[in-house]
């Protein structure tokens, strides 16, 4: 690895819109370069939009989908990837050739190529399946990046192998915050009233997207992401309006001791900037441990317990968060 700025976007999507999307993306890329970045992560299915999937048919849903690589976001993607030679990640609706439908991640590069992530624990509609494959690979900037979308990131094994597989920096992109969750201890739903009133109430809207909803959830596990991998982790997240829930953005990046480089500061949409310094990757605890460990009394891990669930199931019949 060497040294890079990246950075990471918090945005209100429109459902659906995904020119309008786009144009977002455009915007604070073009933004973004005049800062010299040259990674920029944004939210899961920010180009599609997220939470009202799951009241939409398999037909409305493969209307909305895309080709990963070749449809025409892919060909956006790429083209702002290429014309300020900046890598660029957004996520949206994927659909094949036989329209099987994925949350996929597309990751462009200023080579021309285009990395998909398919989501590994998708829940939000019946329709939409869940990948099978981990995602990790080489950018031009001499970076190993690997891709987790929102819930994969909640598992531990899913991170651990992803840093085995030799990422150094872990994009995490997310719509999280602000959720109904069957968990009285996780989150819940922020009133949409306090979202409305930001602007003539900000401290009020600070305190809600700050606390036990928002930043503080995410202080629970996010930075141990990061400290225990010994990976940089840029996790971006919606802001504002998801369907019927209001997302927190809390978007950061972290460091390889799972220390805050730089964060959200607002309840808005913000273009968050820090210097990833790789010295920081070749000597860190995470890493220490991660050549501390020994694989011959794991095999426990890959055994299963008979209590697996599928992530649909424990998301939405209150067996699970």
């Amino acid at each position: 690895m060497r040294n890079i700025r990246a950075a990471v976007v918090q945005f209100e999507h429109e459902n659906g819109e995904k020119g309008t999307n786009l144009e977002t993306i455009s915007r604070f890329v073009k933004c973004a370069s005049t800062e010299q970045v040259k990674l920029i992560v944004f939210p899961e299915c920010c180009i599609s939009g997220y939470w009202f999937l799951r009241n939409l048919s398999k037909e409305e849903l493969i209307k909305l989908a895309e080709c990963a690589k070749e449809g025409p976001s892919a060909t956006h993607l790429r083209n702002l990837a290429q014309q300020y030679g900046m890598t660029i990640g957004a996520g949206l609706i994927e659909k094949t050739e036989n329209d099987q439908l994925f949350n996929s991640y597309l990751v462009a590069l200023p080579d021309g190529r285009i990395e998909v992530h398919r989501k590994i624990h998708a829940f939000v509609s019946a329709h939409i399946e869940s990948g099978n494959e981990f995602t990790v690979f080489n950018s031009p900037e001499e970076c190993r990046l690997g891709v987790l979308t929102c819930y994969d990131n909640n598992i531990n094994e899913n991170v651990r192998i992803t840093a085995l597989r030799g990422a150094e920096i872990l994009l995490a992109p997310h719509q999280t915050g602000g959720c109904d969750s069957p968990d009285p201890e996780t989150m819940g739903k922020v009133d949409p009233n306090i979202w409305d009133r930001r602007q003539a109430d900000p401290e009020t809207a600070m305190r809600e997207i700050n606390g036990p909803k928002g930043r503080a959830w995410l202080m629970r596990w996010l930075p141990s992401r990061a400290h225990d991998n010994g990976m940089f982790v840029l996790f971006s997240n919606g802001i504002g309006r998801d369907d019927d829930e209001i997302r927190t953005g809390n978007s950061m990046i972290l460091d390889p001791y799972g220390r805050i480089l730089n964060e959200a500061s607002r309840p808005g949409e913000e273009l968050v900037i820090a210097d990833l310094d790789a010295d920081l990757f070749i000597k860190n605890t995470g890493q220490r441990w991660i050549r501390s460990r020994r694989p011959d009394l794991y095999a426990e891990l890959s055994c299963p317990t008979g209590k697996e669930l599928d992530t649909r199931t424990l998301r939405f019949d209150g067996k699970g968060v």
